[in-house]
Parts: C-alpha cells; structure tokens; sequence
C-alpha cells in the first residue's frame, strides 16, 4: 500500500492594486481627496514635512489640503519655532516640525555624508570633522548666509572650494532657515544656524527607520520598498519592511511589484470622485515614489518638468491634467486635455477657492493660457 503524498497549499496571492486604486488610495492619506480639519502644524507631521524648496509652496500645499486654512495658520507655528525649513528628504529644503526635524535629519544623515563624496575634490585637506565645529560656532554666534559662512571658513582652509566649504557645513550639520524667512508676505534672507540652537534641545540619534516606514505609508502608501526609497533618498531599507511586515498588509501593482501597506489605512473604491486641485511645484505627492502613474499618466511624464524647473500643477480626476501660473492679474490655466464646461466649472470653482484663501481682496482673472514655454 502506498501512502499518499502531503500537498501544501500555495499561499493565496496578494490582491493586485490598479493605478486607479493606488491613486485613491495615496490621494485619501494625502488630505486630497477631501479638505481635512486638522490643523497646519498636524498635517505638516502627517505628511512627514512639505517640500519648501521656495517660500510659498507649503502655503499652497496646505490649502490644497485643509478646511479653513490660512498662511497665518503656518506662518504662526513657524514663527513660533514649532516648524522649520531644513535641508532633509532626498537633500530638498522641507517644512517639518520641530520633532521631526530633529528625528528625520539624523535618520538621512548617511545621505547626507554621500553627497559630500561629490565635493571631495574641493575638499582636500579639510579636516571634516574640524569643519563642523567651527561651522558651528560661527552659525551658533549669530545666523549667517552661505556666503558668509563660506568667506568665515575660508579663513581657516584658503586652499579649498568655497562652494564646498558650505556644501559641507550644511551636510555636516542640521542647519535650519531662521525667520523672516518662510513666512508669509515677508521676506528675508537665507540665514542659517543649527537646529538645536534654534529650538533650544538636542538631536536625537539616529533611529531605527521602522518607525519612519509606518509614517511613509500613513502619508504616501500602499507602496513598495523602491518607492519610499525615492522619498527618502534612503537605500537599504528592505531589512526594516522585512521586520516589519507581520503588522503589514500586502499588495501587488499591475506590473506585479510588492506593495505594503497599513491594514487600516484609507483604500477607497476606485470610483470614489476627486476634485480639482491646485498643487505646487516640487508637491511631494508627485516626486515620493519610484513609480509615480498612480498620479502622472505615462503619456504625460515629464510634462511638469522643464530642465530644473518644475510648474505647478493641476489635478483633475485625482491625476496630473496640467499646468498653472500667477500672473499680476490672471491665474493662467494650460491644460494638457480638454476640460468640458463641467470640469471646467469644477477647476475654477477650485481656483476661485484657493485664490480666496492666499490671496483675497485680489481680483484674477482665470483664464486658459501657456504656461511650459
């Protein structure tokens, strides 16, 4: 009598996530689906900081996002110290508060000390290490340009690149945009100093990136380990999902790549209707994952870009749709397909609704022009 063989079942495959879903899906944890109550400082944590590479973008940002949101909303934690503008996530000015500028910048530090192996040249000789102590005396005294810190160091290492001198300072330490600077209908120069100085506590040590990858996910996912790898300007961080995936869900895009996810997050029905937004340029919503078509349809890669320039963007139906500017008197509309009279309608009733809250008591004019020369 022979005995029959044992069979294991193979594990059931993880549900597949079209672009659609995905889009709904990222579009819910990043506050557009809807406008959110929450106030600027938790959104600003929510979404694991606001890409600020000029003033205005968190503004817009933020308005595309909140219910009742007004610049003073974000300009009164700024001035407050209870956010800042540092150099952290993929070596990008970002608005972060105060508490994940001081968790985040020790986490991308090691990104930090590969952008200076690009400035090694400039570099020789110079005691790294010397280099952060006296950048940081000179900051600390008194916030300083680039350009002062540059002259400042040259004194002590004449021989080096000037341009590399405050690209090191800058990797070396977390240097933070003192105010004026960030803050609404104010201006001001680029004066930096350390963040611990700022805020008047020490940086944390570095962490573990698990927590950070929960956080990735709250704001950016279902997503891939490539894909928060993009955002982060982080690699190697395939052992922390690993760790981490007993308390994850699973998922597969249509090119069959793994995704994960929190099991509670928002999923909505891909039907679920998106209204028109208007994003700024650099949003992180388009530049934080690998494979970005859940939000910028393939034929339309690369269209909000031109060279280093990005234009804002309009989202219609949750996805890139086009272009738009601020003129003196008009906020210039070009859309990259036809709007009908409905979606039309939709989009300037958007626009009518941000200009309302950045800039009222401005009349535009909301036309359709060119606006990628």
């Amino acid at each position: 009598m022979t005995k029959s063989k044992r069979t294991t079942a193979a594990p059931p495959s993880p549900p597949v996530l079209g672009p659609r879903a995905l889009n709904r899906a990222t579009l819910a944890r990043q506050l557009l689906l809807s406008r959110s109550p929450m106030s600027a400082t938790a959104a600003v944590e929510h979404l694991a900081g606001l890409q600020a590479q000029n003033v205005k973008p968190p503004y817009y940002a933020l308005a595309a996002r909140l219910d009742g949101f007004t610049p003073q909303a974000l300009s009164r934690p700024m001035a407050d110290r209870e956010v800042v503008r540092i150099v952290t996530l993929r070596s990008t000015i970002h608005t972060h508060t105060a508490d994940d500028c001081l968790t985040l910048r020790p986490l991308v530090q090691a990104a930090r000390d590969r952008e200076l192996h690009h400035f090694r040249a400039g570099l020789a000789g110079v005691d790294l290490d010397r280099l952060a102590v006296r950048a940081r005396a000179l900051v600390e005294e008194e916030p300083r340009t680039m350009k002062e810190l540059r002259e400042a160091l040259l004194k002590d290492w004449p021989d080096a690149d000037p341009q590399a001198l405050s690209v090191a300072a800058r990797c070396k330490l977390p240097l933070v945009q003192v105010t004026p600077r960030g803050l609404w209908g104010r201006s001001g120069q680029v004066r930096l100093t350390t963040a611990e100085h700022w805020l008047g506590r020490p940086a944390e040590a570095a962490p573990a990136p698990d927590a950070t990858v929960l956080r990735y996910l709250a704001a950016f996912g279902p997503a891939s380990v490539k894909d928060m790898q993009t955002w982060a300007g982080l690699t190697r961080l395939r052992d922390a999902f690993e760790r981490l995936r007993p308390r994850l869900v699973t998922f597969r895009d249509d090119n069959g790549a793994e995704l994960f996810d929190l099991p509670d997050a928002p999923r909505p029905a891909p039907d679920t209707p998106a209204p028109p937004r208007f994003l700024p340029e650099f949003d992180n919503l388009l530049l934080s994952h690998a494979d970005r078509t859940r939000v910028v349809p393939p034929e339309l890669k690369g269209r909000h870009w031109k060279g280093n320039v990005a234009y804002r963007t309009l989202l219609v139906d949750g996805v890139l749709a086009g272009l738009w500017r601020l003129d003196d008197d008009a906020l210039v509309i070009e859309p990259f397909g036809r709007l009908d009279r409905a979606r039309w309608a939709e989009v300037t009733a958007e626009a009518e609704h941000m200009l309302g809250i950045l800039h009222p008591g401005t009349a535009y004019d909301i036309r359709l022009g060119t606006v990628r020369e």
